[in-house]
C-alpha cells in the first residue's frame, strides 16, 4: 500500500471521529432536555408542595441561606434607612428532582425560571423598597444537582429601615439589621438556617463615605404570632461614623466663631459699632451654623452630642455680646458718677467759701478797733492747704478693704472713671477662655467615655 493510501484512510479516521463527537455533543443536550422533561415534566411535579424533611420524613423543609454584600450605597440619618446591593442565596434538598448524572458527565441542570420548582416564601421584614436586576438578563438562576439539591441565586437591591439612636452623634454606632422570614410557612413546615461557614461575605473595597463598616453578626430571630411560629434570620451590620468629616464641616468651625467673638474683649470700649457689629455677626453665624447642622437630622425628642456642642458654642458667642452690653453700662454709670461727684465737689467747694467769708465779716464786724493782724479761723478757700485736707477727708471717707491676690492684681489698672468696665474687659479675658477649654474636657471625656462602655 503506497503512502497515498494511508494519509486517505487516516483523513477519513478523522472526518468519522470528529463526527461522533459532533453527535456526541448533540447527544448529551438532548439527555439534558430529557432529563428535564422527566423530573419537571407535566404531571410529575407539582411546584405547590412542599418538599418533605430530613431523611425523607414528614418534618420540616430545611432551606439553607447566605448571602454576599455587593454595596453599600448610603446611610440616611433623616429617614433612617440604609441602601444595599447583595446577592441572595438559597439551597433545600427536594427528592422529587433527583436525577442520573450520566456518570458524572452531568453535574447539575440550570433553570432561568423560579415557578418550575418549589420556593421557599421568603421575604425581608424590614424592607421599604426592593428590586431586581434585569440587565442585560435577570440576574437570577437556579441549579438542580443529581441528588436533589436545589441552588437558588439572585442579585437584588434593597432599602431597609434602620431605627438608630442619636444621642452620641456625631461619635456614634449604629446597628443596622438585615432580616429575613417566612411569610406562610411556620416552622412546622420550613425552617430557614444559616449556611455553615462563611454565611455573610463582604466584598473586600466596601466603601462608605461617613460610615465604616466596623464587623456583622448573624443570629436567629423568630417570630411568634396569631397563625404561629415563623423561622425568621438576621444579620447585625455596625457601622461606625467617621468623625473626621464633622471635625472639620462642624467642630473646627463652632471654635473658631467663639475665638472670634472673643475678640471684642481687646477693643477699645468707646468702639461701640466695631465690637457690636463683630458680636452680632458671630451670633448670627454661630445661629446658622446650628440651624444646618439640625437640618441634616431627624427631629427627635432627646439631646444629641451636637446639640450641647452647638448650644454651648452659642451661649459663649452671645455671653460675649452681653459682656459688651455690660462693659457699656459700667462705662456710663462710671462716667455719670464722676460727673455728679464733680459737682458735689464744687457744690461743697462754694460753701466753704460762703462760710470762711461769713466768718471773716462777723470777725471785723465784732473787732474792728484791733491793731493787729488776726489770722482767719477758716482758711481761704483758695489756700492749696485746706483743698489737699478736703482731698484727704474724702479718701479717708471709704471703708478699709482686706487685702487679697484678685483685688492686688486688679489694682494695677488705672482707677480712672473707666475703670470698672476696663476691669470687666479683662476678667473676660482671662475667663472665657478658661470656662471654654473646662467645656471643651468634660464634654470629650464624658462622650468619648460613654460611647466605649455602650460598645
Amino acid at each position: 500500500m503506497g503512502a497515498g493510501h494511508c494519509f486517505w484512510i487516516l483523513y477519513l479516521a478523522c472526518l468519522c471521529s470528529a463526527s461522533l463527537g459532533n453527535n456526541a455533543k448533540i447527544n448529551f443536550r438532548e439527555k439534558e432536555k430529557k432529563v428535564l422533561d422527566q423530573i419537571l415534566g407535566q404531571g410529575k411535579y407539582d411546584a405547590r408542595i412542599r418538599p418533605s424533611g430530613i431523611n425523607g420524613t414528614d418534618g420540616p423543609a430545611i432551606v439553607r441561606v447566605n448571602i454576599f454584600v455587593r454595596s453599600i450605597s448610603k446611610i440616611d440619618d433623616v429617614t433612617m434607612e440604609y441602601s444595599v446591593q447583595l446577592t441572595f442565596r438559597e439551597q433545600w434538598l427536594d427528592e422529587r428532582l433527583k436525577f442520573d448524572d450520566i456518570g458524572g458527565r452531568l453535574k447539575y441542570l440550570t433553570l432561568t425560571e423560579a415557578n418550575r420548582v418549589w420556593m421557599p416564601d421568603l421575604f425581608f421584614s424590614n424592607e421599604k423598597e426592593g428590586h431586581f436586576h434585569n440587565i442585560i438578563m435577570p440576574n437570577v438562576y437556579i441549579r438542580i444537582f443529581p441528588y436533589g439539591s436545589v441552588l437558588y441565586s439572585i442579585r437584588i437591591s434593597l432599602t431597609l429601615a434602620c431605627p438608630m439612636n442619636l444621642k452620641l452623634y456625631p461619635l456614634d454606632r449604629q446597628v443596622c439589621s438585615l432580616r429575613m422570614a417566612s411569610y406562610g410557612w411556620t416552622t412546622a413546615d420550613l425552617v430557614f438556617l444559616w449556611k455553615e461557614g462563611d454565611p455573610v461575605q463582604v466584598v473586600k473595597n466596601l466603601h462608605l463615605p461617613r460610615f465604616t463598616l466596623e464587623k456583622f453578626l448573624t443570629d436567629y430571630c423568630n417570630s411568634k404570632t396569631n397563625t404561629g411560629e415563623y423561622s425568621c434570620l438576621k444579620v447585625d451590620l455596625l457601622f461606625k461614623r467617621e468623625f473626621s468629616y464633622y471635625l472639620i464641616q462642624i467642630y473646627i468651625p463652632c471654635c473658631m466663631l467663639v475665638i472670634v467673638s472673643w475678640v471684642s474683649f481687646w477693643l477699645d470700649q468707646g468702639a461701640v459699632p466695631a465690637r457690636v457689629s463683630l458680636g452680632v455677626t458671630t451670633l448670627l453665624t454661630m445661629a446658622t451654623q446650628t440651624s444646618g447642622i439640625n437640618a441634616s437630622l431627624p427631629p427627635v425628642s432627646y439631646t444629641k452630642a451636637i446639640d450641647v456642642w452647638t448650644g454651648v458654642c452659642l451661649t459663649f458667642v452671645f455671653g460675649a455680646l452681653l459682656e459688651f452690653a455690660l462693659v457699656n453700662y459700667a462705662s456710663r454709670s462710671a462716667t455719670n458718677k464722676y460727673d455728679l461727684h464733680r459737682e458735689n465737689m464744687k457744690k461743697k467747694r462754694r460753701e466753704v467759701e460762703q462760710a470762711s467769708l461769713d466768718a471773716a465779716s462777723d470777725l471785723l464786724d465784732t473787732d474792728s478797733n484791733a491793731t493787729f493782724a488776726m489770722k482767719p479761723l477758716v482758711r481761704h478757700p483758695g489756700d492749696p492747704l485746706a483743698l489737699e485736707k478736703l482731698r484727704q477727708c474724702e479718701i479717708h471717707m471709704a471703708p478699709p478693704k482686706r487685702p487679697n491676690c484678685c483685688r492686688t492684681w486688679l489694682s494695677k489698672f488705672p482707677t480712672s472713671h473707666c475703670s470698672r468696665s476696663k476691669r470687666i474687659d479683662v476678667i473676660s479675658r482671662i475667663t472665657f477662655p478658661l470656662v471654654f477649654a473646662l467645656f471643651n474636657l468634660v464634654y470629650w471625656s464624658t462622650y468619648l467615655f460613654r460611647e466605649e462602655e455602650e460598645n
